[in-house]
């Protein structure tokens, strides 16, 4: 006989020892290579039925969109979630401005760096913590273009030494 806690595990596949899957549905390779990440921090996102039923058939990308602070509210504009496939007249706008749910504590220390010269937020990746969808927004500086070809020189440098040293350790 199975207890409580196995049948509920059984129900819930999403649930792991350590806590809720975290799954996958964009990122924003292109702002790790435009900006300095300096801070990030995970935050829900307001939703409707069909953006969400879009999210779990994965479609969205992060590539354009940005946030900013209005009224002591955080939003994120310009992030593309495809319209529900089997939805109908209900279906949400691919591109609408979304309302991040963070504490007002983090908000305010968000408001102070955003002030600062040079600044800026941006979300780097979306997925779902169990059942809610988050998103990772990072406070980041913009890169000069000398910044961004030192940093594919410093990766492309890495990637060969990593192949010298599976070279050397095969002979």
């Amino acid at each position: 006989m199975a207890t409580k806690a196995e049948k509920k595990a059984g129900k819930n596949a999403k649930q792991s020892a350590d806590g809720p899957v975290k799954k996958l549905i964009a990122s924003n390779k292109k702002a790790r290579h435009d900006y300095h990440i300096d801070d990030t921090w995970e935050a829900g996102i307001v939703l409707t039925g069909t953006e969400v039923k879009s999210l779990r058939d994965r479609g969205a990308s992060l590539v354009d969109g940005y946030c900013y602070l209005d009224g002591g509210e955080v939003w994120m504009d310009a992030v593309h979630i495809a319209p529900y496939v089997k939805g109908t007249w209900t279906n949400h706008a691919a591109r609408r401005k979304r309302k991040l749910l963070l504490h007002k504590h983090e908000i305010a220390k968000l408001a102070g760096k955003t002030r600062e010269k040079g600044y800026t937020l941006v979300p780097l990746e979306m997925y779902f913590l169990g059942s809610h969808a988050k998103v990772v927004v990072a406070l980041a500086r913009g890169k000069k273009e000398w910044d961004k070809r030192h940093t594919l020189r410093e990766q492309q440098d890495l990637r060969e030494a990593q192949r010298a040293m599976r070279r050397r350790e095969l002979v």
